[in-house]
């Protein structure tokens, strides 16, 4: 899963440098095995922002941005990674994607988290229930009379502002929720969206890997 995750960031063009970062030794020597860059990072980490920041001050080079893509999803398309890196010339503090949801199970499945942005296209809130909310319409209709957007966890952060995201601590909202990105928002911090048409299919889970097996993609 790891393997094929990193060769499809791999073949993007554009990015200077692939890392993948662990604190699991196992994880470690797979990567060493297939010939990437490895950096075993601190096992406090309590998210992939802060295991970025510490990989950042490592570096010892000048970074424009760091972008943050999880181990678990061999299914990346590189033309999410190529929309997310559309959005660096904006120099926006924070990137990531979002996708219009079409299904209701999706709408009211409150393990996939939503999004609301301005007019510019920046994110105004997440939450893991259903946003907006539809005064006085039939939630079997919700989607026929608005357009609703599910947050997709690719990130891209402007390599200034990563390590004062890292130091932030866990505000109200994201203890509410359980989403570290209203910990930026609440602090005042922008991240601008971009849609995208391409779903992503994470692995968190056997259930998750048996699932993708009936599926037929692996």
């Amino acid at each position: 899963m790891i393997q094929r995750t990193y060769e499809r960031v791999k073949s993007v063009k554009g990015f200077d440098r692939i890392v993948i970062a662990t604190d699991d030794q196992r994880i470690f020597e797979v990567a060493v095995g297939f010939g990437a860059e490895v950096m075993m990072t601190a096992d406090t980490h309590l998210t992939g922002t802060d295991r970025c920041a510490e990989v950042l001050s490592r570096l010892g080079e000048t970074v424009d941005y760091v972008v943050n893509i999880q181990g678990d999803e061999p299914f990346i398309e590189p033309e999410q990674l190529r929309e997310v890196a559309s959005g660096f010339a904006s120099g926006a503090p924070v990137l990531t994607l979002i996708k219009k949801i079409t299904d209701t199970e999706t709408l009211f499945n409150t393990n996939t988290p939503k999004v609301i942005c301005d007019q510019e296209g920046h994110a105004l809130y997440f939450s893991r229930q259903t946003i907006p909310f539809l005064r006085g319409v039939e939630p079997s209709e919700w989607l026929n009379r608005h357009t609703f957007y599910k947050h997709i966890g690719l990130y891209a952060y402007r390599a200034d502002i990563l390590p004062g995201l890292s130091a932030l601590k866990p505000t109200s909202l994201e203890l509410a929720e359980s989403l570290e990105q209203l910990r930026w928002i609440q602090n005042g911090i922008q991240i601008k969206a971009i849609e995208t048409q391409f779903e992503t299919i994470g692995i968190d889970s056997p259930e998750d890997l048996e699932k993708i097996q009936k599926m037929g993609l692996i």
